[in-house]
């Protein structure tokens, strides 16, 4: 039988005020829990910021986003415009294999990446669709 995940959503700073003022107030950690609406390891992950900082502290919590989005090497990126300034009529799924193909067969970057490095350097042109019928 699979465990059914359950989601919690994220405590409010209201919450863990609330939270906060019961143990203060009670001493008690599950009696504070329950009238906070969370669990006890709610409270112990923001006790050290509590003891750190006070009530101000437990006002925001850290950032999930990572704090340097990845982004391809410049090496990288110059690897691709030099490709497509050599070879002009390659599009962006060659270019990726020959970079791939450059790094023992380990793909670098993904065509839709050479795409949108091409575009920042001004070296991607859209294809105009064709009006005619295909199979001809």
């Amino acid at each position: 039988m699979n465990a059914k995940r359950i989601h919690f959503p994220e405590t409010t700073a209201q919450q863990r005020k609330l939270l906060f003022e019961t143990w203060e107030a009670t001493g008690n950690v599950t009696k504070a829990c329950r009238k906070a609406h969370v669990g006890r390891g709610t409270f112990y992950y923001w006790k050290p910021r509590f003891d750190e900082c006070g009530y101000a502290g437990l006002e925001e919590f850290a950032s999930r986003a990572p704090k340097e989005p990845h982004r391809t090497p410049s090496e990288v990126e110059q690897q691709a415009i030099a490709l497509r300034r050599e070879h002009l009529d390659w599009g962006k799924r060659r270019i990726a294999d020959e970079l791939a193909k450059a790094n023992n067969w380990v793909p670098l970057v993904s065509p839709n990446t050479v795409k949108r490095i091409l575009k920042e350097a001004d070296l991607w042109e859209p294809v105009e669709a064709s009006g005619g019928k295909k199979g001809g």
